[in-house]
């Protein structure tokens, strides 16, 4: 039976964390920069995690599950 390969061009623009949430840079911040603002070139500095709109076309295209990035944050809160 053949293996499922994951997307080897999505594995190259994310980063799965240990909770298992995607995290990937913003686009629009690598060239024709200079009638940007100052804020926005810093903006595009922070990482951004995937919506849960985002995450499930992730996951179908790596063969594996992800958490999406507001729910988790909802699961840490509710722990209490």
């Amino acid at each position: 039976m053949p293996k499922n390969k994951p997307n080897k061009g999505l594995l190259k623009r994310i980063r799965i964390t240990k909770s298992g949430r995607v995290k990937s840079k913003p686009a629009f911040g690598r060239h024709l920069r200079s009638h940007k603002s100052g804020d926005t070139l810093r903006s595009y500095r922070k990482a951004n995690y995937a919506s849960s709109a985002d995450v499930g076309r992730a996951a179908r295209m790596l063969h594996r599950r992800i958490v999406a990035a507001d729910t988790s944050a909802k699961a840490e809160t509710s722990g209490d």
